[in-house]
């Protein structure tokens, strides 16, 4: 077996098949129906990304407006769920509390028949940032914000409700490009468990809000917020790069590098860091993207692990003004377009998806009475 052969976890097994996307295609690629993630990045918008994965194609003009429109015509939150949010504690985890607004959406705009489901997965595609930043802003700030913006992307929708004024465009751009990134990524942990819901002919509220539970756990999302802690210790990229080795030498845990499917590199780092830089030097920051680069080649150079798209990632969110603890959930906010896609497509051919186990306990024993058990 190769030395980079993952095992266990599943690792290596086909579970299915998807018109959705392609993961780690000779080590490194991936693709969206068909699209390379880097045309997608350069010349799309989420919009035209979340339409070809939720609708099955990229948008005419006239179609794209009108998608445009319907977005923006649902990221209104109704009372009763903004009292949910209100009452959800500020020391919450900002996953919890997406997990705690889709449920109870569910609750007050079920889904009903199935027909609905393209309506259901643009209503949580507009709709989540308004929950996650209402929330934010009610206990950060202690104001009620407005959800229902002027902004035509959810980009700028979503940097418009935290900073209450409309962003710069470099970061509106960029944070867009960060939604494209994360929007969908095969069979991964949270989506796998999306779908092994739905398998059970669940509705895609149950679903969405079983797959936020799979990505809260550190394993799958997590490690842009703790990539951001990392960078963060270090003042110079001298210290950063004393202290990587230090902590390679202790076996400490460092996160944002290396991928369970990507074997050369992660090409959505590439994106990412090119727009960490960009944004560096428009924020005026000397220190974190050097820094960022230091551990990027100690890591390479001690332990041949490159950075995935959670490392550079979180110096793009921070320059934006983003609390790190949001870092997460805005992997939520993109990546709603693929756990919809994949809900809608597994209930297009549907099988109750059970998997078989091998038993490793002990053999078969003779029952013994309490009184006699020591």
């Amino acid at each position: 077996m190769a030395a980079n052969k993952k095992t266990g976890g599943l690792a290596g097994v086909t579970a299915g098949e998807t018109h959705l996307c392609t993961v780690g295609k000779e080590g490194a690629g991936l693709t969206y129906r068909g699209y390379d993630i880097y045309d997608l990045a350069d010349n799309a918008s989420f919009e035209e990304v979340a339409h070809l994965l939720l609708h099955g194609a990229l948008p005419t003009l006239a179609a794209l407006d009108a998608y445009v429109d319907k977005i923006k015509a649902n990221r209104g939150l109704p009372e009763a769920l903004k009292t949910v949010l209100e009452m959800v504690p500020a020391k919450a985890h900002p996953m919890d509390v997406l997990r705690t607004g889709v449920s109870f959406l569910g609750n007050i705009e079920p889904e009903g028949d199935f027909s609905n489901q393209q309506n259901v997965a643009d209503r949580l595609l507009a709709c989540l940032p308004s929950m996650l930043l209402y929330w934010h802003r009610f206990h950060a700030d202690g104001v009620r914000i407005d959800t229902e913006t002027d902004d035509d992307s959810i980009s700028g929708h979503f940097l418009h409700m935290l900073h209450d004024e409309a962003p710069k465009e470099l970061h509106r751009k960029c944070l867009d490009t960060t939604l494209i990134l994360y929007a969908e990524h095969e069979f991964n942990a949270s989506t796998f468990a999306g779908r092994v819901i739905t398998g059970t002919l669940s509705d895609m509220h149950s679903a969405v809000t079983g797959a936020i539970g799979a990505l809260r756990g550190h394993l799958h999302g997590g490690a842009n917020e703790a990539a951001m802690e990392l960078i963060s210790r270090f003042d110079t990229p001298e210290e950063a790069t004393e202290g990587v080795h230090g902590m390679l030498e202790r076996k400490d845990l460092i996160m944002g590098f290396g991928h369970r499917v990507y074997t050369t590199s992660d090409p959505r780092n590439t994106v990412n860091k090119k727009m960490s830089k960009a944004l560096a030097e428009d924020v005026g920051n000397t220190t974190l993207y050097p820094i960022s680069e230091a551990i990027e080649k100690v890591m390479w150079d001690e332990k041949k692990l490159f950075a995935n798209a959670d490392f550079f990632a979180a110096s793009v969110y921070h320059f934006m003004g983003i609390p790190t603890y949001l870092f997460t959930p805005i992997f939520v906010c993109s990546r709603i377009t693929g756990w919809a896609a994949h809900i809608m497509e597994q209930r297009a051919n549907n099988k109750l998806i059970r998997p078989a186990a091998d038993y490793i306990g002990p053999s078969l024993q003779p029952w013994v009475a309490i009184e006699d058990r020591s």
